[in-house]
């Protein structure tokens, strides 16, 4: 039996294991409860349905709502109108895209990074205590792995893998 066959034998075994912890990490972060806490810890009074869009304007930004739906698995209109929510807020602005002016992009204002800023100081906050007793080679294998996993999801499937 060739080696490629072994190793694929092996990730078939491994696979359900895999997707129970995937499964329960989603079933988490996407709990009310914890963005919440995340945004009690963080001082914003802000609608939960709208800090995922936050984080992720800042991050990607400019981004469309086309985009943004996709990723956050959402119907575009009512993306759009969160959206909006954000800039009657003053979190973020809108704009038609660079290339294409028919596009409505959001980029992040100095209020809304300001509120991102609060966000990431809380979440390290609470990965903090959540990995204080983990080894450092264990937490360092942990952020490789999963920055390769990210990489590798974000790639379109082979055909006939």
């Amino acid at each position: 039996m060739s080696n490629k066959k072994v190793h694929n034998a092996h990730i078939r075994t491994r696979l359900p294991a895999l997707h129970r912890a995937l499964i329960e990490i989603v079933g988490v972060i996407n709990r009310p409860e914890r963005d919440q806490a995340l945004l009690g810890a963080a001082g914003l009074p802000l609608e939960r349905a709208l800090f995922p869009l936050l984080v992720l304007v800042e991050r990607l930004g400019p981004i469309g709502v086309i985009d943004l739906a996709g990723r956050i698995g959402r119907d575009h209109t009512t993306v759009s109108r969160q959206i909006a929510r954000l800039a009657e807020l003053g979190l973020v602005t809108r704009h038609g895209g660079a290339t294409d002016r028919r596009v409505r992009e959001a980029t992040i204002t100095p209020s809304g990074k300001d509120a991102t800023g609060a966000i990431d100081r809380a979440r390290a906050t609470m990965a903090v205590g959540l990995f204080k007793d983990w080894d450092k080679a264990d937490f360092d294998q942990l952020v490789r792995l999963l920055g390769m996993l990210a990489e590798d999801m974000t790639r379109p499937p082979e055909k006939n893998a």
